[in-house]
């Protein structure tokens, strides 16, 4: 008998030792009077205790008050920084307040739903003030389920775990609005596939790619195919026209296309020769059918080098500047009076024929007619209309390789390669014809012009052909002036 007694006070010491030095914080709880509560709620014919914790915090105040703590261990008092189970008792208000009468109702909900676990993640306080993250696990101890006065619940400090878990979202959340809220176009793709091609083609003895490409085009548009988008952020939506992602997946073969497919195979050609991040310029397309001039930057992020499954475009639309260019370019190019081209693309177009020895070429010389009279009589806004018309009418004769220029104040060139005397002649004559339907829409200061034109003869060169049409054209003003008489000769 003296055996069997000792043998028990062992085990019981042995469980105090337990409970006592146990590296979590334990607690040993009477819910007997919690248990007495949710009786009579019942009795009052209380069936959903969520909705009814829910409709008044007062009464998950009233549930934690009939909780009574019996004993706590040493890693508790450590945990809540209470000197010893009086100090923590004294100060519960402090360490069970806030967040925690929320996730208490999970807790209290599980027990009346007749489970003898609950748990979950919730939050408690030091009794400094500072905060602890917890998870938080209990139990009816066997022999206890009738009346619920003996309850072991452990809490566990995950505070660490949770700031982690807290700064990795909020770095997630701070690179998802990096993202989606990039003032450039974002795609995410995946180009394992076009990775899986190349290396195939490696496989099969392929040196040179850009050769490989020009004899199997259907290769690049095969290699396109294989992409697959990941993700897009707001901009690119906003950009290509589309109201959402899947619009915009849908259209894709109306954004890339054309031009795109030369500037893809570049991208490829980069690929191939070991480039992961490399920019060009390219021209897409919105949804719509615009033009959109991009600078497009192209990388394999990080980590995804082997396999290329993880790939970031960056669109900048730069078609704003494109169009300046142009125009700049158009200005170098033309007389923006007249819209035709200007003195110095004149003698660079007369050079690229004679270079090219595109003969026959013929030059037409035309000036026009009456420019210091009514700019002198009416003032220079008459002059520059008379100006605007004559641009007109050259515009219209002229088709490419053909071109029309502005080479001085009052003086106008036609560049026409491939035509000999008989069609400059008919070229002149279409000039006289649309010279006389201009001038009767302008009523007022006629347009009128003095022609002449040279062909260029073999062995001659192409400034002598011109300086022969522009004596042909001093012979056809003399003559219009014979016959228009004195009083026009004066005014010239």
């Amino acid at each position: 008998m003296d055996k069997l007694q000792e043998s028990r006070t062992t085990a019981v010491y042995d469980h105090v030792t337990m409970f006592e030095l146990a590296p979590v914080s334990l607690w040993l709880e009477d819910y007997s009077g919690l248990r007495r509560l949710f009786d009579a709620w019942r009795a009052a014919g209380i069936s959903d205790l969520r909705a009814y914790l829910g409709e008044d915090r007062a009464r998950v105040q009233a549930c934690s008050a009939e909780i009574r703590i019996v004993e706590v261990n040493r890693r508790t008092l450590d945990l809540f920084g209470a000197a010893d189970r009086d100090d923590l008792v004294r100060n519960l208000p402090v360490v069970f307040r806030d967040e925690m009468l929320s996730t208490h109702i999970d807790e209290l909900v599980q027990l009346w739903s007749g489970a003898t676990r609950f748990g979950g993640d919730t939050v408690n306080y030091r009794l400094d003030g500072r905060r602890l993250d917890v998870h938080l696990q209990g139990t009816i101890l066997p022999g206890h389920e009738a009346t619920w006065d003996r309850v072991l619940v452990a809490i566990e400090d995950i505070s660490e775990r949770e700031y982690a878990r807290k700064r990795q979202a909020a770095s997630e959340a701070y690179a998802q609005g990096l993202f989606e809220h990039s003032p450039v176009s974002l795609w995410v793709e995946d180009f394992s596939r076009i990775k899986q091609l190349l290396d195939g083609l490696r496989q099969r003895g392929i040196a040179d790619f850009r050769v490989f490409t020009d004899v199997h085009p259907e290769f690049v548009n095969q290699c396109a195919s294989e992409i697959r988008v990941i993700d897009v952020n707001k901009r690119t939506l906003d950009m290509f026209g589309a109201p959402d992602r899947a619009t915009l997946l849908r259209h894709l073969p109306d954004i890339f296309r054309d031009a795109m497919v030369r500037d893809f195979r570049e991208q490829l050609i980069q690929l191939w020769d070991g480039h992961l991040f490399h920019t060009r310029e390219v021209v897409n397309y919105t949804i719509e059918g615009d033009e959109l001039h991009l600078l497009l930057q192209f990388s394999v992020l990080p980590g995804h080098e082997r396999d290329w499954s993880l790939v970031q475009i960056a669109l900048t639309d730069i078609t704003a500047r494109k169009k300046a260019e142009a125009y700049l370019e158009y200005l170098g190019r033309h007389d923006v009076l007249t819209q035709l081209l200007n003195r110095a693309h004149y003698s660079e177009e007369l050079k690229r024929l004679e270079r090219k020895k595109l003969f026959p070429v013929s030059i037409v010389i035309a000036d026009l007619n009456g420019l210091k009279t009514a700019n002198d009589s009416f003032g220079h806004a008459a002059g520059d209309s008379l100006l605007r018309r004559a641009g007109e009418v050259l515009n219209k004769v002229t088709e490419a390789p053909a071109s029309a220029a502005r080479i001085g104040g009052d003086e106008f060139a036609l560049l026409l390669p491939f035509t000999d005397e008989r069609g400059t002649g008919e070229i002149i004559k279409q000039i006289r014809n649309l010279v006389q339907l201009n001038n009767q829409f302008y009523p007022g200061q006629p347009l009128s012009f003095a022609i002449g034109a040279a062909t260029a003869l073999p062995g001659e060169s192409l400034e002598q052909a011109a300086r022969r049409a522009d004596l042909a054209m001093y012979a056809d003003k003399r003559a219009q002036k014979l016959s228009s008489g004195p009083l026009c000769e004066a005014a010239e």
